[in-house]
Protein backbone atom coordinates (compact mmCIF):
# COMPACT_ATOMS: atom_id res chain seq x y z
CA UNK A 1 0.00 0.00 0.00
CA UNK A 2 1.46 3.54 -0.85
CA UNK A 3 1.33 6.43 1.78
CA UNK A 4 1.78 9.69 2.73
CA UNK A 5 4.88 8.56 4.45
CA UNK A 6 6.28 6.77 1.67
CA UNK A 7 5.88 9.58 -1.13
CA UNK A 8 9.68 10.18 -1.03
CA UNK A 9 10.69 6.50 -1.79
CA UNK A 10 7.81 6.12 -4.74
CA UNK A 11 9.56 9.44 -6.40
CA UNK A 12 7.63 12.33 -5.39
CA UNK A 13 11.36 13.84 -6.58
CA UNK A 14 11.45 13.15 -9.89
CA UNK A 15 13.71 10.26 -10.32
CA UNK A 16 15.11 9.26 -13.68
CA UNK A 17 16.05 5.78 -15.14
CA UNK A 18 17.64 5.70 -18.42
CA UNK A 19 16.65 9.44 -19.05
CA UNK A 20 13.07 8.58 -18.28
CA UNK A 21 11.45 10.08 -15.67
CA UNK A 22 9.51 7.69 -13.55
CA UNK A 23 6.22 8.46 -12.67
CA UNK A 24 4.83 9.19 -8.84
CA UNK A 25 2.63 6.09 -7.46
CA UNK A 26 0.00 6.65 -5.55
CA UNK A 27 -3.14 4.72 -4.32
CA UNK A 28 -7.09 4.92 -4.44
CA UNK A 29 -9.05 2.96 -1.83
CA UNK A 30 -11.61 0.87 -3.61
CA UNK A 31 -14.08 -1.67 -3.22
CA UNK A 32 -13.57 -5.16 -4.49
CA UNK A 33 -16.79 -5.09 -6.77
CA UNK A 34 -20.22 -2.52 -6.79
CA UNK A 35 -20.35 0.72 -8.24
CA UNK A 36 -17.29 2.11 -6.42
CA UNK A 37 -15.59 -0.69 -8.01
CA UNK A 38 -16.11 0.57 -11.70
CA UNK A 39 -15.48 4.48 -10.55
CA UNK A 40 -12.36 3.67 -9.22
CA UNK A 41 -11.01 1.83 -12.08
CA UNK A 42 -12.25 4.17 -14.70
CA UNK A 43 -10.44 7.01 -12.13
CA UNK A 44 -6.90 5.17 -12.00
CA UNK A 45 -6.80 4.23 -15.40
CA UNK A 46 -7.32 7.79 -16.67
CA UNK A 47 -4.91 9.41 -14.33
CA UNK A 48 -2.42 6.50 -14.81
CA UNK A 49 -2.86 6.78 -18.57
CA UNK A 50 -1.41 10.79 -18.83
CA UNK A 51 1.93 9.27 -17.43
CA UNK A 52 2.34 11.98 -14.41
CA UNK A 53 1.05 9.31 -12.01
CA UNK A 54 0.59 5.88 -11.62
CA UNK A 55 -2.54 5.37 -9.48
CA UNK A 56 -3.14 2.10 -7.95
CA UNK A 57 -6.41 0.45 -6.62
CA UNK A 58 -6.32 -0.74 -2.63
CA UNK A 59 -9.18 -3.37 -2.45
CA UNK A 60 -10.87 -3.23 0.90
CA UNK A 61 -14.12 -4.65 2.40
CA UNK A 62 -15.62 -1.46 1.95
CA UNK A 63 -16.09 2.76 1.47
CA UNK A 64 -15.32 2.54 5.82
CA UNK A 65 -12.72 0.20 5.85
CA UNK A 66 -10.63 3.16 3.42
CA UNK A 67 -12.10 6.09 4.53
CA UNK A 68 -9.88 5.80 8.34
CA UNK A 69 -7.04 4.99 6.32
CA UNK A 70 -6.69 8.16 4.40
CA UNK A 71 -7.58 9.91 6.89
CA UNK A 72 -4.26 8.62 8.88
CA UNK A 73 -2.04 9.31 5.86
CA UNK A 74 -1.39 5.96 4.72
CA UNK A 75 -2.91 6.17 1.37
CA UNK A 76 -3.92 9.31 -0.71
CA UNK A 77 -7.35 9.27 -2.01
CA UNK A 78 -10.74 7.38 -1.96
CA UNK A 79 -14.26 7.27 -3.86
CA UNK A 80 -17.11 7.71 -1.60
CA UNK A 81 -20.69 8.78 -2.02
CA UNK A 82 -21.30 12.21 -0.68
CA UNK A 83 -23.63 10.94 2.28
CA UNK A 84 -20.86 8.71 3.90
CA UNK A 85 -18.71 11.61 3.30
CA UNK A 86 -20.72 14.02 5.16
CA UNK A 87 -20.69 11.09 7.85
CA UNK A 88 -17.32 10.69 7.90
CA UNK A 89 -16.73 14.69 8.25
CA UNK A 90 -19.07 15.24 11.11
CA UNK A 91 -18.58 12.07 13.20
CA UNK A 92 -22.29 10.24 12.57
CA UNK A 93 -23.91 7.44 10.92
CA UNK A 94 -21.33 4.89 10.56
CA UNK A 95 -18.82 6.96 11.58
CA UNK A 96 -18.53 7.39 15.42
CA UNK A 97 -15.54 9.80 15.27
CA UNK A 98 -14.71 12.62 12.42
CA UNK A 99 -12.33 12.43 10.42
CA UNK A 100 -11.27 15.60 9.88
CA UNK A 101 -8.43 15.66 7.85
CA UNK A 102 -10.02 14.45 4.71
CA UNK A 103 -10.78 16.89 1.93
CA UNK A 104 -12.49 16.76 -1.50
CA UNK A 105 -10.75 16.82 -4.97
CA UNK A 106 -13.63 16.36 -7.23
CA UNK A 107 -17.79 15.88 -7.53
CA UNK A 108 -18.18 12.55 -10.08
CA UNK A 109 -21.45 11.39 -11.07
CA UNK A 110 -24.84 12.33 -9.88
CA UNK A 111 -26.74 9.31 -8.64
CA UNK A 112 -30.51 8.03 -7.92
CA UNK A 113 -32.07 5.62 -5.49
CA UNK A 114 -35.44 4.79 -4.00
CA UNK A 115 -37.24 1.56 -2.87
CA UNK A 116 -38.80 -0.83 -5.85
CA UNK A 117 -41.84 -3.42 -5.51
CA UNK A 118 -42.86 -5.82 -8.26
CA UNK A 119 -44.99 -3.51 -10.76
CA UNK A 120 -48.19 -6.27 -9.95
CA UNK A 121 -47.96 -5.15 -6.43
CA UNK A 122 -50.49 -3.67 -4.33
CA UNK A 123 -47.72 -1.38 -2.50
CA UNK A 124 -48.26 1.97 -4.45
CA UNK A 125 -46.89 4.43 -1.49
CA UNK A 126 -43.89 3.61 1.28
CA UNK A 127 -46.62 3.55 3.88
CA UNK A 128 -48.14 0.70 2.42
CA UNK A 129 -44.77 -0.98 3.85
CA UNK A 130 -46.19 -1.35 7.14
CA UNK A 131 -45.75 -4.99 7.91
CA UNK A 132 -44.31 -5.86 4.71
CA UNK A 133 -41.29 -7.63 4.26
CA UNK A 134 -37.89 -5.36 4.25
CA UNK A 135 -34.25 -6.45 4.39
CA UNK A 136 -32.40 -5.77 7.39
CA UNK A 137 -28.66 -6.15 9.20
CA UNK A 138 -26.71 -5.91 6.23
CA UNK A 139 -23.78 -6.63 7.97
CA UNK A 140 -21.55 -6.76 4.77
CA UNK A 141 -23.29 -3.60 3.77
CA UNK A 142 -23.70 -0.86 6.82
CA UNK A 143 -24.69 1.51 4.66
CA UNK A 144 -27.37 0.32 3.30
CA UNK A 145 -28.69 -0.59 6.90
CA UNK A 146 -29.19 3.28 7.35
CA UNK A 147 -30.65 3.67 3.76
CA UNK A 148 -33.52 1.28 4.27
CA UNK A 149 -34.01 2.20 7.98
CA UNK A 150 -33.92 6.36 6.49
CA UNK A 151 -36.81 5.11 3.26
CA UNK A 152 -38.99 3.69 6.09
CA UNK A 153 -38.58 6.78 7.99
CA UNK A 154 -39.52 8.82 5.21
CA UNK A 155 -42.97 7.17 5.26
CA UNK A 156 -42.84 7.97 9.60
CA UNK A 157 -41.93 4.34 9.85
CA UNK A 158 -39.28 1.91 11.51
CA UNK A 159 -38.13 -1.73 11.23
CA UNK A 160 -40.27 -2.32 14.22
CA UNK A 161 -43.20 -1.54 11.67
CA UNK A 162 -42.25 -4.18 9.43
CA UNK A 163 -40.87 -8.03 8.81
CA UNK A 164 -37.11 -7.83 8.76
CA UNK A 165 -35.76 -10.71 6.50
CA UNK A 166 -31.51 -10.97 7.12
CA UNK A 167 -29.86 -10.03 4.38
CA UNK A 168 -25.90 -9.35 4.45
CA UNK A 169 -25.36 -7.18 1.41
CA UNK A 170 -27.00 -5.82 -1.36
CA UNK A 171 -26.70 -8.78 -4.15
CA UNK A 172 -28.38 -11.00 -1.69
CA UNK A 173 -31.19 -9.14 -0.83
CA UNK A 174 -31.80 -8.70 -4.43
CA UNK A 175 -31.75 -12.68 -5.10
CA UNK A 176 -34.31 -12.45 -2.22
CA UNK A 177 -36.39 -9.78 -3.92
CA UNK A 178 -36.27 -11.73 -7.26
CA UNK A 179 -37.08 -14.88 -5.34
CA UNK A 180 -40.47 -13.78 -3.75
CA UNK A 181 -38.91 -13.52 -0.27
CA UNK A 182 -38.99 -9.64 -0.50
CA UNK A 183 -41.48 -7.25 -0.84
CA UNK A 184 -38.86 -4.56 -1.49
CA UNK A 185 -35.58 -3.75 -2.44
CA UNK A 186 -33.39 -0.40 -2.66
CA UNK A 187 -31.04 0.11 -6.29
CA UNK A 188 -30.09 2.79 -8.44
CA UNK A 189 -31.89 4.10 -10.99
CA UNK A 190 -30.62 2.43 -14.29
CA UNK A 191 -28.33 0.19 -12.87
CA UNK A 192 -27.81 -3.86 -14.01
CA UNK A 193 -29.70 -5.04 -11.17
CA UNK A 194 -33.07 -2.92 -11.84
CA UNK A 195 -32.51 -4.75 -15.78
CA UNK A 196 -31.78 -7.90 -14.28
CA UNK A 197 -34.70 -8.02 -11.80
CA UNK A 198 -36.75 -6.29 -13.95
CA UNK A 199 -35.99 -9.36 -16.76
CA UNK A 200 -36.26 -12.14 -14.05
CA UNK A 201 -39.77 -11.22 -12.13
CA UNK A 202 -42.53 -11.91 -14.51
CA UNK A 203 -44.44 -8.31 -13.87
CA UNK A 204 -41.24 -6.19 -13.78
CA UNK A 205 -40.82 -3.70 -11.02
CA UNK A 206 -41.23 -0.16 -10.11
CA UNK A 207 -40.27 2.86 -7.76
CA UNK A 208 -41.90 3.88 -4.72
CA UNK A 209 -42.06 7.64 -5.16
CA UNK A 210 -41.10 9.17 -2.08
CA UNK A 211 -42.95 11.53 0.61
CA UNK A 212 -41.48 15.48 -0.10
CA UNK A 213 -43.29 17.33 2.34
CA UNK A 214 -43.97 15.55 5.72
CA UNK A 215 -42.27 15.08 8.80
CA UNK A 216 -41.20 12.00 8.20
CA UNK A 217 -39.37 13.18 4.30
CA UNK A 218 -37.60 16.19 6.43
CA UNK A 219 -35.98 13.70 9.12
CA UNK A 220 -34.87 11.51 6.04
CA UNK A 221 -32.87 14.24 5.12
CA UNK A 222 -31.13 15.05 8.45
CA UNK A 223 -30.14 10.85 8.56
CA UNK A 224 -28.58 10.96 4.88
CA UNK A 225 -26.79 14.37 4.85
CA UNK A 226 -25.61 15.17 0.90
CA UNK A 227 -29.11 14.07 -0.43
CA UNK A 228 -32.18 15.55 -1.64
CA UNK A 229 -35.56 14.59 -3.26
CA UNK A 230 -35.55 15.02 -7.27
CA UNK A 231 -38.38 14.27 -9.72
CA UNK A 232 -37.00 11.14 -12.15
CA UNK A 233 -39.04 11.78 -15.34
CA UNK A 234 -39.81 8.17 -17.58
CA UNK A 235 -37.02 7.18 -19.93
CA UNK A 236 -36.20 4.18 -21.95
CA UNK A 237 -33.22 3.44 -20.06
CA UNK A 238 -35.22 3.28 -16.64
CA UNK A 239 -36.84 -0.15 -16.90
CA UNK A 240 -38.66 0.72 -13.26
CA UNK A 241 -39.38 4.55 -13.79
CA UNK A 242 -43.22 4.02 -14.71
CA UNK A 243 -44.42 7.02 -14.31
CA UNK A 244 -42.50 10.01 -12.79
CA UNK A 245 -41.07 9.25 -9.26
CA UNK A 246 -39.52 11.15 -6.53
CA UNK A 247 -36.23 9.63 -5.54
CA UNK A 248 -33.36 10.40 -3.44
CA UNK A 249 -29.97 11.65 -5.46
CA UNK A 250 -26.81 12.41 -4.26
CA UNK A 251 -23.11 13.16 -5.68
CA UNK A 252 -19.94 10.98 -5.65
CA UNK A 253 -17.15 11.92 -4.69
CA UNK A 254 -13.41 11.82 -5.16
CA UNK A 255 -11.51 13.05 -1.72
CA UNK A 256 -8.05 12.96 -0.73
CA UNK A 257 -6.20 13.43 2.81
CA UNK A 258 -5.53 16.80 3.28
CA UNK A 259 -1.42 16.34 3.62
CA UNK A 260 -1.10 14.96 -0.33
CA UNK A 261 0.95 17.25 -1.65
CA UNK A 262 -1.24 19.89 -3.95
CA UNK A 263 1.21 19.12 -7.09
CA UNK A 264 -0.47 15.43 -6.88
CA UNK A 265 -3.86 16.54 -6.43
CA UNK A 266 -3.54 18.88 -8.86
CA UNK A 267 -2.24 16.40 -11.46
CA UNK A 268 -5.01 14.14 -10.29
CA UNK A 269 -7.63 16.57 -11.19
CA UNK A 270 -6.34 17.54 -14.29
CA UNK A 271 -6.58 14.79 -15.69
CA UNK A 272 -9.76 13.94 -14.84
CA UNK A 273 -10.98 17.69 -15.68
CA UNK A 274 -9.15 17.14 -19.30
CA UNK A 275 -10.55 13.86 -20.20
CA UNK A 276 -13.94 13.77 -19.38
CA UNK A 277 -14.64 11.89 -22.34
CA UNK A 278 -12.98 9.11 -21.84
CA UNK A 279 -14.99 8.81 -18.41
CA UNK A 280 -18.32 8.93 -20.84
CA UNK A 281 -16.79 6.61 -22.94
CA UNK A 282 -16.46 4.03 -20.05
CA UNK A 283 -20.12 3.82 -19.13
CA UNK A 284 -23.38 5.42 -19.24
CA UNK A 285 -23.42 5.64 -15.72
CA UNK A 286 -20.69 8.69 -16.04
CA UNK A 287 -22.81 10.57 -17.95
CA UNK A 288 -23.67 13.49 -15.56
CA UNK A 289 -19.96 13.60 -14.39
CA UNK A 290 -18.56 17.05 -16.57
CA UNK A 291 -16.25 19.89 -15.85
CA UNK A 292 -18.73 22.55 -14.41
CA UNK A 293 -19.73 19.77 -11.31
CA UNK A 294 -16.45 18.86 -10.72
CA UNK A 295 -15.77 21.53 -8.38
CA UNK A 296 -19.77 21.38 -6.82
CA UNK A 297 -19.59 23.01 -3.37
CA UNK A 298 -20.88 20.21 -1.24
CA UNK A 299 -20.80 22.59 2.03
CA UNK A 300 -16.89 20.65 2.76
CA UNK A 301 -13.41 21.81 1.52
CA UNK A 302 -11.95 21.26 -1.19
CA UNK A 303 -7.94 20.37 -1.77
CA UNK A 304 -6.13 23.28 -2.37
CA UNK A 305 -4.43 20.85 -5.38
CA UNK A 306 -7.63 20.76 -6.64
CA UNK A 307 -9.10 24.06 -6.21
CA UNK A 308 -5.50 25.24 -7.94
CA UNK A 309 -6.61 23.42 -10.99
CA UNK A 310 -10.01 24.94 -11.23
CA UNK A 311 -9.51 28.08 -10.25
CA UNK A 312 -7.01 28.12 -13.51
CA UNK A 313 -9.34 26.77 -15.89
CA UNK A 314 -12.37 29.07 -14.38
CA UNK A 315 -14.18 26.79 -12.73
CA UNK A 316 -14.21 27.84 -9.43
CA UNK A 317 -17.04 29.89 -8.98
CA UNK A 318 -17.33 30.47 -5.44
Amino acid sequence: MTGLKTLTALGVAAAFVSGTATAQTVGIGSTNSSMVAAMTTAISKVVSGKGILNMRRQIMGGTQKYIPVVDAGELEFGVSNMIQYAMAKDGRGLSKKPYKNLQLVATLMRFHTGLLVRNDSDIRKVEDLRGKRVAGGFKGAPLFEIFHSALLVNAGMTYNDVKIIPAVGLAQHWNLFKQGKLDVANAGVGGGPNKDMNAKIPSGIRYLSLNTDTPGAKKLLELLPGGAYEKIEKNRSYVAIREPAVLLGYDFMLFAHKGVPAKTVYETTKAMFDNVKEFHAVSPVWKTFNEKRMPKDQGYEYHAGAMQLYKEKGAWQR
